[in-house]
């Protein structure tokens, strides 16, 4: 399974690094993706396109040239670690937010829009109007990064709100990607056995990690009330959880080595 680059940068700085000051040396970045296989070009090229999108940034480190978390990646990665751990406890209080925007003229601005709201989990009901069962901060920055006006409404459902989550989003096709991720996780897992060493388990942790995120761009992260009874997404998770913290603590181990021969990330 071939992992791609950027994102893996993405789950290094989110899963380990952020944790630790939120900056890596340039050659730790190196020795830690070489473990999944990608060339040293590969996570420059990907390290330079982040930083011209504005999630990193250059600094100097004891051990030589680095690069930190802007806030904003930083607050991308906090949300997205809510929706990977799914660590929101708040319950669904039955109020569904509505988002009316004026399109911008620009298409590739409206692009960005549609992306960017699918990924904080809403559904397009019409080329204005889009849904979503909980609101996020990130919605403020995403409007403002293109000058988008809008409209906000919180609003509660006359009617069946399992109902209106099935049409708004395709639950059926979720259930059937969760289903198939089970499957080729499993086989992920596989080679590190019981007794990995640090950068067996690393590796295959990062492998893990990186498939089951995906589900950011295609999973709302609906409140379970919204969910067909016996959701194949719940089983995922709990292997998924379960597969992660065993394999955490070597990964970890992996890491901090990684850094401390390079010059400690903090």
């Amino acid at each position: 399974m071939r992992v791609n680059a950027r994102s893996a940068l993405f789950d290094l700085y989110g899963d380990h690094v952020r944790a630790r000051g939120g900056k890596a040396p340039v050659a730790a970045l190196v020795r830690l993706l070489g473990a999944l296989d990608i060339a040293a070009p590969a996570v420059r090229t990907a390290v330079s396109r982040m930083v011209r999108q504005g999630w990193l940034q250059s600094v100097r480190l004891p051990s030589g040239p680095g690069y930190a978390l802007t806030p904003k990646a930083t607050r991308r990665l906090d949300e997205a670690a809510v929706r990977i751990y799914r660590t929101r406890t708040d319950e669904w209080d039955g109020r569904w937010h509505l988002l009316v925007v004026e399109p911008p003229a620009d298409r590739s601005a409206r692009d960005r829009l549609r992306a960017g709201l699918s990924f904080l989990g809403y559904a397009a009901l019409a080329e204005t109007t889009w849904l979503a069962a909980q609101s996020t901060e990130e919605v403020d920055g995403l409007l403002a990064a293109d000058r988008i006006c809008a409209h906000r409404f919180r609003s509660e459902l006359d009617g069946d709100p399992a109902a209106l989550a099935a049409t708004a989003w395709d639950l059926d096709g979720l259930a059937r990607a969760y289903r198939h991720w089970q499957a080729d996780a499993e086989g992920i897992v596989a080679p590190a056995g019981n007794r990995p060493t640090d950068e067996q388990a690393f590796a295959v942790r990062s492998r893990l990690v990186h498939e089951w995120r995906k589900f950011l761009f295609t999973d709302p992260g609906l409140p379970r009330d919204l969910l067909p009874t016996s959701w194949p997404g719940d089983k995922a998770a709990t292997f998924f959880d379960e597969q992660a913290g065993r394999l955490l603590p070597a990964a970890q181990r992996f890491v901090a080595t990684a850094l401390a021969s390079n010059g400690d990330s903090q």
